[in-house]
């Protein structure tokens, strides 16, 4: 029995190792120093946490003591998906964007203006208009903790706060064609 259970977590660790799984482990950002301006509370708060959990990166008020300055802002909407027979909205789309920029302290642009946009199916009923209203404030929760998600993944691939024009790190907005790979 005891030498079953090794196999299988023998087993089960040879199969993770395979698959690529790696720990995320700390980053290691080209700014030491960051400033957050425009970014809604929530997004600041977990970013800040996320940062400075995972590096040795710290998040600063001012300018004068930052390397870099992120710029953010947010955007929620909702559009109608599906209609009854009656005319009456059966399923919402719930959108969300977090557009931002990365500037250097001395203004060098190290990530242009870029967005992260997603958006959310929700069925909707009139007879629990509240539940859908909660439900709906949990999926933009959910949009945002996500946005937050891509955005670090987003600034580990800045790696110099003065980038040569190859090291550039193109922006990205929803519905643009991907930049082409390089040669």
């Amino acid at each position: 029995m005891i030498r079953r259970s090794f196999l299988m977590v023998a087993g089960s660790a040879l199969v993770l190792s395979a698959c690529g799984f790696q720990l995320r482990g700390s980053q290691n950002y080209a700014f030491k120093q960051l400033m957050l301006a425009g970014a809604p509370p929530v997004v600041a708060a977990r970013l800040t946490r996320l940062v400075e959990a995972g590096s040795d990166t710290k998040i600063v008020k001012s300018i004068d003591a930052a390397d870099a300055v992120l710029r953010m802002s947010e955007s929620r909407g909702q559009s109608t998906l599906t209609l009854n027979q009656y005319g009456s909205v059966e399923e919402y789309s719930l959108n969300y964007s977090l557009n931002y920029t990365l500037t250097a302290k001395d203004g060098t642009l190290l990530i242009p203006p870029s967005t992260i946009a997603l958006n959310r199916a929700m069925t909707y009923s009139d007879q629990y208009t509240q539940a859908k209203a909660q439900e709906a404030d949990i999926l933009y929760a959910d949009m945002q903790n996500d946005a937050v998600d891509q955005l670090m993944r987003r600034l580990a691939i800045v790696h110099s706060l003065h980038p040569s024009p190859e090291q550039v790190v193109p922006g990205v907005s929803p519905r643009a064609p991907l930049p082409p790979p390089p040669l």
